[in-house]
């Protein structure tokens, strides 16, 4: 892999040769402009507007416009000049715990390879360091024509090195978050978890570019002359109208994938419109009362009981006719 940037880590005293290469790259389908009447390709030319003529890469340099608009040529010599120690090190500042890192910070991702021999022991003394104390190092560098906060941590046998954008420039959240005042049943939270404990965990080397992969089948039948594939419908067989009814629709459809069996008719998977959880509450709160009546088995047994006591006082009103 071809180093995009040489210089040397310090951390402290000791100094880490390495080469910067990049750690990712881009599977992006390249497009060409053309002109739609004719089909020819539409450029970019550099023009120099004094000679107006075409100039080549090698005559052109580097500027500096001033609020009046003059220009002031800056070359890689002046740039040699910068009082900074960061344009040739990575200057590690600080160890950080990983979960400190926001990861709306995190930018570019590169590698960092020994530079020579010399550099293999105290790269490894950093990389086991890193891996020992479950931090990560933050460092600040010169790339790309400007300095750079970076994170650099082990990925395998390797440090990597994350650029990160400057806590300045993450804008605050304002306004993006729905107004207060949304309510959720306990019910919809339920169904949610339900969803995500059935959706579950998943390998991210399983997952791939499917875009890229339909894109070239369109290429491919366009070139052939072919009829181009067709495009696959809504995803949901028509308009949901209510959260609960999706979240009911998405764990149905979730059991059905890991293939079990999903009863349509089970209560605990109908949606429930709240009018007619009102009205079904309120009929159970008033069933009691109804269900009083039936009772009356026991009602009759206690009646038969009292027989006797009938008899007795009958009897008890004979003897005092006696004694009169």
């Amino acid at each position: 892999m071809r180093s995009i940037w040489n210089g040397a880590i310090s951390f402290g005293l000791v100094s880490i040769p390495v080469k910067v290469v990049n750690a990712t790259e881009s599977h992006t389908v390249p497009f060409r402009q053309i002109h739609t009447e004719d089909g020819s390709r539409i450029r970019y030319r550099r023009v120099c507007e004094l000679e107006d003529r075409e100039v080549t890469q090698a005559e052109i340099g580097r500027a500096y416009e001033d609020a009046d608009g003059t220009i002031i040529p800056i070359t890689d010599e002046d740039l040699a000049h910068l009082p900074l120690p960061t344009t040739k090190t990575i200057d590690i500042v600080a160890f950080l715990p990983a979960d400190r890192i926001d990861p709306l910070q995190v930018e570019h991702a590169y590698y960092l390879a020994a530079g020579g021999v010399r550099a293999a022991r105290p790269y490894t003394l950093l990389r086991e360091a890193l891996k020992r104390s479950r931090r990560v190092a933050i460092a600040k560098l010169v790339l790309g024509g400007r300095e750079r906060l970076c994170m650099l941590r082990v990925v395998d046998d390797a440090i990597a090195m994350h650029s990160l954008l400057w806590p300045d420039e993450i804008r605050a959240p304002q306004g993006v978050a729905p107004d207060a005042g949304v309510t959720l049943r306990d019910r919809e939270l339920d169904l949610a978890g339900a969803l995500m404990e059935l959706l579950g965990e998943v390998d991210l080397e399983d997952l791939h570019d499917e875009y890229r992969k339909a894109l070239e089948k369109v290429i491919a039948a366009k070139a052939a002359g072919e009829a181009l594939p067709e495009a696959p419908g809504p995803a949901s067989g028509g308009r949901i109208l209510d959260l609960m009814t999706a979240l009911e629709k998405s764990v149905r459809a979730a059991r059905r994938s890991r293939g079990e069996e999903v009863d349509e008719e089970t209560a605990a998977e109908k949606p429930e419109k709240p009018a007619a959880a009102t009205r079904e509450r309120a009929s159970q709160s008033t069933q009691p009362a109804k269900k009083a009546p039936a009772k009356k088995t026991p009602a009759k047994k206690t009646a038969a009981k009292k027989t006797p006591a009938k008899k007795t006082a009958a009897k008890k009103t004979a003897a005092r006719k006696r004694t009169v």
